[in-house]
């Protein structure tokens, strides 16, 4: 499992910088499932995603959305905030996007289900759904049809 690089202590870091440093230094983390034996759904919902158009430079929002029925292993919760906040300075299509976290997370984690959606804001009249989804050949729990998101704030 790899290891966490934040380390350092509240004290020792500097106001108005630590948040960036994170970020550039984080990593994914997974921690073992204590429930592999089951088949059962995890869903994250994050609606702060940003990225920047390849094209303009312009940022783009979206609410990305994780569903996954984890084997041997599930993420880390606050490593990846700090992986997803890494988009906030990165020029990357809606679609490269969606299948880059795709990607990096089944890299990670192996998972037996995995779908991640980006449902990006509207931008030039067009509203962007970018949907990528795994399956491992085994698998046959729950593949639950894709839910709008319901976080709206507190």
């Amino acid at each position: 499992m790899p290891k966490s690089k934040h380390t350092a202590s509240p004290d020792s870091r500097t106001p108005g910088t630590y948040g960036r440093d994170e970020i550039a230094n984080s990593e994914l983390e997974r921690w073992p499932n204590d429930f592999s034996r089951r088949n059962y759904l995890v869903r994250f919902e994050i609606p702060e995603f940003t990225c920047l158009c390849p094209r303009s430079g312009f940022p783009d929002f979206a609410v990305i959305v994780v569903d996954y029925a984890p084997d041997a292993f599930v993420v880390e919760l606050k490593s990846l905030k700090l992986y997803i906040n890494t988009y906030r300075s990165r020029a990357i299509s809606h679609e490269s996007a969606v299948n880059t976290i795709l990607e990096d997370l089944l890299n990670l984690l192996n998972p037996r289900w995995m779908r991640i959606t980006g449902e990006f804001n509207v931008r030039g009249n067009i509203k962007t759904i970018v949907t990528a989804e795994h399956i491992s050949e085994s698998y046959q729990g729950p593949r639950p049809e894709y839910q709008k998101p319901g976080f709206h704030g507190i």
